[in-house]
């Protein structure tokens, strides 16, 4: 297997994991904000988008028209990532984020599936805003694995709170 081959596996798992915990939440749960976290399933998933979009597309090929003919890159950006969750409230339907995100997702995974071996250690393309953790599109692919893990975290919180713990499937012997 090669470094793209798993770069581009660990994506698609990481993927996997944010979708079954969100198709575990009712769409109806996703704008509650619960005070112990001060965030809700709505701007995590708009938030995921845009980082998606950020760590594993725009740093690694440039700006895709086609993404932002679809989804309002810039709106999402003012909404999921400085703003404060409460004030996303009511500005998106879930639904339309759920699609977005999914339409994100199969993206990112194109793009890495189109990177050469060769790109991996060579500079991001250049953006208006640097990168806060990468250098390399390695290390921003990379990034963009252990990021949407460290929102699983997040979602699989928000979830326990506004309705039931994920079921992983495991079960206590009795």
């Amino acid at each position: 297997m090669t470094e793209i081959e798993i770069l581009v596996n660990q994506t698609s798992n990481a993927y996997e994991w944010v979708n079954k915990l969100l198709a575990e939440i009712p769409l109806n749960k996703w704008e509650i904000v619960p005070d112990v976290i001060e965030s809700n399933v709505n701007w995590q998933v708009g938030h995921l988008i845009v980082s998606h979009y950020f760590h594993s597309v725009m740093v690694i090929k440039g700006h895709q028209m086609d993404i932002l003919q679809t989804i309002p890159m810039r709106e999402y950006s003012d909404l999921f990532t400085a703003s404060a969750p409460k004030s996303a409230l009511g500005k998106t339907s879930s639904e339309t984020l759920l699609v977005n995100l999914k339409m994100m997702q199969q993206k990112s995974i194109d793009i890495l599936r189109s990177v050469s071996i060769s790109e991996l250690n060579s500079s991001l393309e250049p953006t208006p805003t640097p990168h806060p953790i990468a250098k390399t599109k390695f290390e921003a692919i990379d990034w963009n694995i252990k990021h949407t893990m460290y929102h699983c975290g997040q979602i699989g919180i928000l979830s326990r709170v506004v309705g039931k713990r994920f079921d992983f499937g495991l079960r206590v012997a009795e």
